[in-house]
């Protein structure tokens, strides 16, 4: 179980969530190869939520946030939604000047980027530039190796709701000192790609689910060959310039910083004898995380694209539908029914509510977008947590969701 396996399971019991009975479900899995029924989740009437953003809860949610504060050193929040809006923001940009945190700093957003580029593949689907239940394989013929041992057909919709089979890439390590000593390193997502199918299959196509950075590997090549652009500019003719994202942008595989005004971000480490000091990560090459993972961006940008895809207005609505449903299959690792869908994931909340959205972490940044289908709340936020990649889910982070989904 990767790292950030291991903090969606752990935010998901700190939240109480679990797959809710009154959630739609797609039909039983079918023989591999076979194409799967899906059933979607209907739109809520009346609205989730018709109260507005309880803004003293969301106020103590970021208090205390800042250059001494155990669990994050800045958190920017934008609550919206038809039932009102609320934005506020804590901490410190910069935790060596104190300079305090501003609601336009840029951010690395981490997954919440697979949810743009499944995005872009459900465009692609809508164009008829691809059909979601062909194999990969032709379209990409020669990247995944079959025959015996090899890997059977695995049509592109299983790659978008992770369950391929195909097994994750190797890195430098789970631990922040293996990769803090890789943090420069420029990968190739090909070579990404070679190492992980060179282990064979983990089960077989749609049988499992198993939340990778893998299989969004994948589908950034795909992007690249059927619009014959990188991954890159599609992203940024499709989505980022038709919605106005200009804070939102996708760093060159070459590229260390974080281009713009943002904030820093900083790992918490032990220090010798007792307590813990803070290692600034701002600076980091996002290149191995490539199409699943390498956004920079803001809330701000990241609230517009969330109301723009809920509301059809970034993929049509009969695609749309794919990041709505999830498939009926088991998670590889926990063996409980599977929650991600196509860029998203569903959330039962304790109260029965559902909501969908995405996480994601890079160190020294927590990000989630989402909200309830029928948009009448959503939920942007990004905390510069000093433990992203920790199994427990950050604290303060636990209260804005807790404060921004209260009914």
């Amino acid at each position: 179980m990767d790292v950030r396996t291991r903090t969606l399971i752990a935010t998901a019991l700190v939240l109480g969530i679990a797959a809710g009975p009154t959630v739609a479900r797609a039909a039983p899995a079918p023989a591999p190869g076979a194409v799967t029924a899906r059933v979607s989740a209907g739109t809520a009437a009346p609205p989730l939520y018709t109260s507005p953003p309880d803004a003293a809860a969301l106020r103590k949610a970021i208090a205390g946030v800042g250059a001494d504060n155990k669990d994050a050193t800045a958190a920017l929040v934008r609550v919206g939604g038809t039932s009102g809006r609320w934005a506020g923001s804590s901490g410190v940009a910069d935790v060596r000047t104190r300079r305090k945190a501003f609601e336009e700093a840029r951010f690395r957003a981490g997954s919440v980027t697979k949810t743009f580029t499944a995005a872009v593949v459900l465009q692609l689907a809508a164009e008829g530039k691809v059909d979601l239940d062909r194999p990969v394989q032709q379209y990409l013929p020669g990247l995944l190796p079959s025959g015996p041992g090899g890997f059977e057909p695995i049509s592109v919709r299983q790659l978008l709701n992770y369950t391929s089979g195909i097994p994750a890439a190797e890195g430098p390590g789970d631990s922040f000192e293996a990769q803090y000593a890789h943090r420069f390193d420029v990968v190739d997502p090909h070579a990404l790609i070679a190492q992980a199918v060179s282990k064979g299959p983990e089960f077989r196509p749609g049988e499992r689910q198993h939340y990778l950075n893998i299989d969004y590997t994948v589908l950034g090549v795909l992007i690249e060959k059927l619009t014959g652009a990188s991954y890159e500019q599609a992203l940024s003719a499709r989505i980022l310039r038709p919605l106005g994202l200009h804070g939102t942008s996708v760093p060159s595989r070459t590229e260390n910083r974080i281009a713009g005004p943002h904030h820093h971000g900083y790992q918490a480490v032990a220090k010798p004898g007792a307590g813990t000091s803070l290692v600034d990560v701002t600076e980091w090459n996002s290149s191995s995380n490539w199409a699943a993972g390498d956004l920079i961006s803001t809330t701000a940008d990241l609230e517009r694209f969330t109301e723009a895809l809920f509301a059809g207005r970034v993929v049509p609505k009969a695609q749309l539908e794919e990041m709505f449903t999830v498939p009926a299959v088991t998670d590889f690792e926990s063996g409980e029914d599977a929650v991600q869908t196509a860029g998203m994931k569903r959330f039962a909340l304790a109260d029965g509510t559902v909501v969908y959205g995405k996480t994601g972490s890079r160190f020294g940044y927590s990000t989630v977008i989402g909200g309830a289908r029928d948009l009448s709340r959503t939920l942007v936020y990004s905390v510069n947590s000093t433990d992203a990649k920790g199994l427990d889910m950050n604290q303060v982070a636990y209260g804005i969701v807790a404060a921004a989904f209260a009914r």
